[in-house]
């Protein structure tokens, strides 16, 4: 179950008992940007759908751009209530860094243009919202998210890190922010 929406003017039309909140979790990365459409109820959780966005093109400029058509295809298409943002991680890499905040910047820009309300979490909010401390590992995080959504099979690292996302904006609370 989900919403419809009708135009852009995001004017969201619920399905008869339906109460719940559709959160589109994004985990930005330079080369793959997970993507995850979570639905919760309560405290149940069902993944919509979810994929990884590999922008494609030559110079920067172009993969940037791709992933924005890309992303902004995805978010018409799932039609989410809010979305939530991993932010980004301060390595020790300057042109790393600096490549993964044109991503994110790519990715607030496509959710902005969808007038939709955007929450960003640290990776260690994630992981406390999700496995219970700060410093879990990835395979912590994917055992979690599989559990958490009752799915069948390991979904890929950026897949999972994207649902994460998406689960911790539900467990704290931020989503009541979107209504």
């Amino acid at each position: 179950m989900g919403g419809c929406i009708v135009g852009r003017s995001r004017k969201l039309v619920r399905y008869a008992g339906w109460v719940g909140i559709r959160v589109l979790g994004i985990d930005p990365g330079s080369r793959a940007t997970g993507w995850a459409l979570v639905a919760a109820e309560g405290n149940r959780y069902h993944l919509e759908s979810a994929g990884v966005v590999r922008p494609r093109g030559a110079q920067r400029q172009h993969r940037l751009a791709d992933l924005q058509g890309r992303l902004g295809e995805v978010v018409e298409k799932t039609t989410p209530d809010c979305a939530a943002v991993e932010s980004s991680f301060s390595g020790l890499n300057p042109r790393s860094s600096l490549s993964l905040a044109e991503s994110r910047g790519a990715i607030l820009a496509v959710l902005g243009s969808f007038d939709l309300e955007v929450s960003s979490y640290t990776p260690a909010q994630v992981k406390s919202a999700i496995v219970g401390h700060g410093q879990a590992e990835k395979q912590q995080i994917i055992y979690m998210v599989v559990r958490l959504l009752g799915l069948a099979d390991p979904p890929s690292h950026d897949a999972a890190d994207a649902m994460a996302v998406a689960l911790t904006h539900v467990h704290l609370g931020a989503w009541k922010a979107c209504r």
